[in-house]
């Protein structure tokens, strides 16, 4: 019996992480992150819940990384001690970038990195045999799987496209084809754009709109993009050079990427076409392509950072184009709305995917997908990566191309399939560990449901603290109670509410007997309940309630 699951993926974008189990042996595919989104306030990102690998840490016999996006690669540096270390299995971009990361992590412990390329089969236990070969992504050195196992082979295939010539020829199913041509007992494959009808655009018609926009623009260029996007930076850095313009690089991340791509032969680049940022007053503003990294719209990258004019190096003008070479990912439309704005009220000319064919997703459409569950032809299919509405839709591909409707799986995080040679089950009686496990600056896990929930609350209704000071002798209120407001009232405009929560405070310690000191938890929930109702009758608001007693 072969057990999957997915610790992360099956429910979001991002943090993508499953694993394979036969018996004592265990093989896990990605450790990505997701990026926290505004329903969890101060949070940096999230990461995979790997309580049940932890706890079976002897089995792991490996981890496949399939590219070096942060999604997959993300959560390396905070599990692998906990993991026991094991061997990672991936390519030579992947295994730098990679590397390059875990130097944020001094106090990690060395990495084993095995390096592998198209074709290459390793045997990493008794009862797993990795098959590795090449797809198209939006990175170079992006790979797949086929795992071949004592109860058949199952193909892994997680952020995949199919690529276009100029006349609409495709290519990259070869390699599907020749292991669908091996016999696959299970297809598990990404959900992504599973609800986008048709074909991507080929990379040869973006190029050449690109191409168009350079030629008509007469100052200065901007294209904001993924750092990791490292296939469209070395076509753009290509066409750049064909029309006799420099390229700057703003954005650290972007610049490690591509140094560290340069340094593999990924991308190519003649001498003198990079300058620094801080250089580009030197050449004509016709001459300037600066590739920078913000366009999701976060708040610390560097195009926001254009926009709010705090780069030294650049700031908007009347002219200059700012192209967004990427897709929104859910949640971030409002920043990416807000940056958009910011820069065309400075006079920038805005390109993006809505009003010009400059970009394609590396991720498969519809079309796309039923192309490559034919040429692999698999008797059972997971949909995977995306949320739920995602994945039925791809299920609903795969029956479209002949999966039964009974063959097809969708299950989410945590919830074990167990595959036979005849037949599958879903445990539903054993689900395994997937919630969140929030990254919050040098805290892993340590912020759980109930700090996130103080953390709503905060932002959502506000604080009122409350401090009394009570003579330790007889018990009595020395002074009137003091009132702190922050993101519930301006005291100043609401001075009869203070005055009438005073009143109440006082009334409240009144209550107490003389003479007797009171249970401290006891005086703090009885202020905390009666001022929070009393607050709430007044404004029909529930902010948090911090009770402060100082004895004297």
């Amino acid at each position: 019996m072969v057990r999957f699951c997915g610790l992360g993926g099956l429910e979001e974008i991002g943090r993508n992480m499953s694993f394979f189990e036969y018996k004592d042996e265990i093989v896990i595919f990605d450790a990505g992150l997701e990026f926290a989104g505004e329903e969890n306030p101060g949070v940096d990102y999230i990461i995979p819940n790997t309580t049940y690998l932890e706890q079976n840490k002897h089995k792991i016999r490996g981890i496949v990384v399939t590219h070096a996006h942060y999604d997959h690669i993300g959560a390396i540096p905070h599990i692998m001690e906990k993991l026991g270390n094991p061997t990672i299995y991936t390519t030579p971009l992947a295994r730098e970038i990679i590397k390059k990361r875990q130097t944020d992590y001094p106090n990690t412990p060395p990495l084993d990195i095995e390096i592998v390329k198209n074709r290459d089969v390793i045997k990493v236990s008794d009862n797993f045999t990795l098959e590795f070969f090449n797809i198209i992504h939006s990175i170079p050195d992006s790979i797949s799987i086929m795992l071949k196992t004592p109860v058949g082979n199952f193909v892994y295939a997680t952020d995949v496209k199919v690529e276009y010539d100029a006349k609409g020829v495709e290519y990259g199913l070869d390699e599907f084809r020749r292991v669908g041509e091996q016999g696959i007992h299970g297809l598990f494959l990404e959900s992504t754009n599973a609800e986008v009808p048709g074909k991507s655009l080929s990379s040869e018609l973006i190029m050449d709109n690109i191409e168009d926009i350079f030629l008509k623009t007469k100052g200065r260029m901007v294209i904001a993009m993924f750092a990791s996007m490292l296939t469209r930076v070395g076509e753009v850095i290509t066409l750049a050079e064909k029309h006799g313009k420099k390229i700057a690089f703003s954005g650290l991340s972007m610049k490690t990427n591509v140094q560290i791509a340069q340094n593999l032969g990924y991308i190519k680049i003649k001498p003198g076409t990079i300058i620094q940022l801080a250089d580009i007053h030197k050449y004509k503003d016709d001459q300037i392509v600066i590739l920078s990294t913000g366009a999701q719209g976060e708040s610390n990258a560097s195009l926001m950072k254009i926009a709010t004019g705090e780069n030294r190096s650049f700031q908007t003008r009347p002219g200059d184009t700012i192209m967004f070479s990427s897709s929104i990912i859910p949640g971030n439309e409002r920043a990416v709305q807000t940056l958009k704005d910011s820069l065309a009220r400075q006079g920038a000319h805005i390109y993006h995917s809505k009003n010009s064919d400059i970009y394609s997703s590396g991720h498969a459409t519809a079309d796309e997908l039923k192309a490559i569950i034919k040429a692999v032809k698999p008797k059972y299919y997971v949909p995977i990566h995306g949320y739920y509405f995602m994945r039925s839709t791809n299920a609903l591909l795969a029956q479209e191309c002949g999966v039964l409707k009974e063959n097809t799986i969708v299950a989410d995080n945590g919830l074990v399939v167990e595959f036979s040679k005849t037949g599958f089950q879903v445990d539903f009686d054993h689900q395994l560990p997937a919630h969140y496990v929030m990254v919050d600056g040098l805290g892993v896990g340590d912020v759980g449901e109930i700090v996130m929930r103080d953390r709503k609350m905060l932002a959502e209704e506000g604080m009122v603290v409350i401090v009394a000071t009570l003579d330790k002798k007889t018990g009595t209120v020395i002074k009137s109670p003091d009132i702190v407001s922050r993101g519930f009232i301006y005291l100043k405009e609401n001075v009869n509410i203070v005055e009438d929560m005073r009143k109440k405070i006082k009334g409240i310690l009144a209550q107490m007997p003389a003479h007797k000191e009171v249970e401290m938890d006891y005086l703090k929930g009885l202020i905390r309940d009666q001022i929070g109702q009393f607050l709430y009758t007044k404004t029909k608001r529930r902010p948090m309630i911090l009770p402060v007693i100082i004895y004297v």
